[in-house]
């Protein structure tokens, strides 16, 4: 595996492999199972498979959470390594935003719904990450999972707008043996809170209104932040202590 973290360089790079097809996985990195479903499937469709690690700081509305992310590149480089994954990109922050964050993408109606509602700027900072790796890489093909579901419809949304050539791959959400849909933020729960996380997707998946599982949750020690349904899909996020969890299923 090559690793570049200066733009420039990965473009030219990649340039190399103007007749193979070109798979691309952006992360925040603090890998796990839900990611490595994301590079196989990469893998199986690409002859060049990128996987880029970069926690992006405009997409945070609060500090805290930024400091607190989750990370551990040196297991993220080894289980890369394992995979015979082709390319890392590890941009800086200086790498990616050479203005500063002057120049933004915004989409003014569906992000401002949902997590967009009470994290300002959220979806502003991933939709112009995401542009910015997206014209870095020029992948044939990109990977997002289900689990961030808005974030994966706003990225196809902008991917069709500004007519750009890379076709967005949803990728199903990968969960755990009792339900909870993996993310790198659980990493950050206790253990009795782990215990008690699992009933969100149990909630989610019941037939309970959206009103009554945000009661049920708000019980049992969970803040709800939003419970709801939109086209079949019912969506949610809570706070379990300082985590936010989110999530989404189909009813």
């Amino acid at each position: 595996m090559k690793t570049f973290s200066d733009p420039a360089e990965m473009k030219r790079e990649l340039q190399r492999h103007t007749n193979m097809s070109i798979g691309f996985v952006p992360t925040m990195g603090a890998f796990h199972q839900g990611h490595i479903s994301l590079i196989e499937r990469a893998k199986e469709e690409n002859q060049i498979v990128v996987v880029s690690i970069f926690v992006n700081p405009t997409q945070f509305d609060n500090k805290d959470d930024l400091n607190n992310y989750p990370s551990s590149l040196e297991d993220d480089i080894s289980f890369l390594n394992k995979m015979n994954v082709d390319y890392l990109f590890t941009p800086s922050y200086a790498d990616l935003y050479p203005d500063n964050y002057v120049y933004k993408v915004e989409e003014t109606s569906f992000s401002k719904e949902l997590c967009g509602r009470s994290r300002d700027g959220h979806f502003t900072g991933v939709l112009t990450v995401v542009m910015k790796l997206l014209n870095i890489i020029q992948p044939g093909k990109a990977y997002f999972g289900e689990k961030d579901r808005q974030q994966l419809l706003l990225v196809q949304g902008m991917v069709d707008a500004f007519f750009m050539d890379v076709k967005v791959i949803a990728s199903p959400t990968v969960r755990e043996k009792d339900g909870l849909a993996l993310s790198s933020r659980n990493r950050l729960l206790k253990e009795d809170e782990r215990q008690i996380a699992a009933l969100f997707p149990k909630l989610l998946n019941s037939e309970k209104s959206d009103a009554e599982i945000a009661e049920e949750l708000n019980r049992n020690g969970l803040k709800t932040d939003y419970i709801e349904t939109h086209g079949g899909i019912r969506y949610g996020a809570v706070f379990l202590g300082n985590v936010r969890l989110i999530d989404n299923v189909k009813l």
